[in-house]
């Protein structure tokens, strides 16, 4: 099969097309014919080294994929499985997306939202099992709550804010350009340009001075405390990205004072387990919402799997909106 390898850490021309032995499938997993792959920031970081994948995982980077169950592994006794061959799915994988074919565990498989092309169904597992797992299941963002994210252009951002919306949230959302915070706007959110207006006086402006109940930061660094004063009593702020760094201040007075909850958490290294948990309960509470179009990936470009550095050299140039997809064969 046709995969693209990391040839050594460096900047996007270090992806390249080889040949690798198709994978088998093992226990409880399935084989998958990929039609197409999404591309995250986790790949940009793997590629330079940032970001290795678990132990047991391919080497090859991508982190979601649709396509056609191509085989099924065996099943423990007395087990029956769901999948069959032909089956259309889409899945969260620990790597080796960016493939024409790719092993699965057979909980991590969802089905092909009905009305939902299945190219763009690969750009849905890695942002809605992120955006679910910390702004519902651990952050608990209830009705008439509010709630701030960063980067709402950002496949992560665009899909905060259309869940958000969905589940009856006030969203707000800062991006760094008046054509980046239109497209915030369109998917239902109140745009904060953050290179011309500080997003915690915006807030404060926004809400009379209460702040949000919720923040979901992908930047990290020196946005921590400014984050702590931009939230209500009692807000949550949930950490899943470090593109501003790792390490920073902080004034726990401020903490302590406004019954603060600081947590975050990552995806890629759960076990299966809980991967499957949070499938099924994306499967109860957001596949209908995308079969009825209410929320949808937002696909800034499609591009041929052998193009994928061609693919981050885009997603590094800050100026993609939703997601790339990397699409495979015909």
């Amino acid at each position: 099969m046709i995969a693209i390898e990391i040839t050594q850490f460096g900047g996007p021309e270090v992806l390249r097309p080889v040949e690798r032995p198709s994978p088998e499938p093992g226990l409880n997993q399935v084989l998958v014919e990929v039609l197409a792959a999404g591309v995250n920031r986790p790949d940009l970081m793997q590629r330079q080294g940032k970001y290795p994948p678990p132990p047991g995982a391919p080497d090859i980077p991508g982190l979601e994929i649709a396509g056609t169950i191509a085989a099924c592994g065996p099943v423990l006794e007395g087990e029956t499985s769901r999948w069959a061959p032909g089956d259309l799915v889409c899945a969260l994988v620990t790597g080796g997306g960016y493939a024409e074919r790719v092993v699965v565990p057979s909980p991590q498989c969802l089905p092909v939202p009905a009305g939902v092309d299945p190219a763009v169904a690969a750009a849905i597992p890695e942002t809605y099992f992120t955006v679910w797992t910390n702004v519902f299941q651990r952050g608990k963002l209830s009705t008439g709550e509010s709630i701030l994210v960063h980067g709402g252009t950002s496949g992560i951002g665009t899909t905060a804010i259309q869940l958000a919306r969905a589940f009856g949230a006030t969203v707000y959302a800062t991006a760094g350009s008046a054509e980046k915070c239109a497209a915030c706007e369109t998917l239902g959110a109140r745009a904060i340009n953050y290179k011309t207006t500080d997003f915690v006086e915006a807030i404060a402006e926004l809400t009379s001075g209460r702040g949000v109940n919720m923040i979901l930061d992908i930047i990290g660094g020196d946005y921590l405390e400014r984050n702590l004063k931009a939230l209500a009593m009692d807000g949550r702020l949930i950490q899943i990205g470090l593109q501003g760094g790792a390490k920073t201040g902080i004034d726990l007075r401020t903490l302590m004072q406004r019954r603060l909850t600081l947590t975050g958490s990552t995806l890629r290294p759960r076990s299966v387990a809980e991967k499957a948990a949070i499938a099924r309960d994306l499967e109860q509470h957001v596949w209908p919402l995308l079969s009825s179009g209410t929320v949808a990936p937002v696909i800034d470009r499609m591009l041929p799997l052998e193009n994928a550095a061609e693919a981050h050299r885009l997603l590094e140039s800050g100026e993609v909106v939703g997601k790339i997809v990397l699409t495979v064969g015909s």
